[in-house]
């Protein structure tokens, strides 16, 4: 299997460099925006397998803004990366178009697996325990 392609969103700089940094041996991180504006032209531009979403951004939440890709008929799998364990957030990510979603304190154990899990099926997978 070729190295799934991935575009992080994410406002926290740091957590995004990090999280590049534990995705990178295993995967090609393509790009990161701060912003759920500048997602849509990131994806568009970018082609990535999948992008991992937060929802807590500026200018447009991550919810909002994977609902404005599958309006613009860009089928890019997504992620979602939040600090929300409520199940409300998972349910309205999956409405949006997601095809997982993880709780930011269980990333490291748990989003490689999703992140493949994800790319080699055409399912949702969930990961929101906390």
């Amino acid at each position: 299997m070729k190295r799934v392609r991935i575009l992080l969103a994410d406002d926290h700089r740091i957590f995004a460099e990090g999280l590049t940094r534990v995705l990178e041996p295993e995967f090609e991180v393509v790009g990161c925006v701060d912003n759920g504006l500048a997602l849509g032209a990131a994806v568009e531009e970018k082609r990535p397998d999948i992008a991992i979403v937060d929802i807590s951004m500026p200018g447009l939440n991550g919810i909002d803004a994977v609902r404005r890709l599958r309006k613009a008929g860009l089928n890019t799998k997504v992620v979602f990366l939040s600090m929300h364990a409520d199940p409300t957030f998972a349910l309205e990510a999956f409405r949006a178009g997601a095809s997982a979603y993880v709780v930011k304190s269980r990333a490291v154990l748990d989003l490689a697996e999703v992140v493949v899990s994800v790319a080699r099926s055409s399912g949702n997978v969930s990961r929101s325990s906390a």
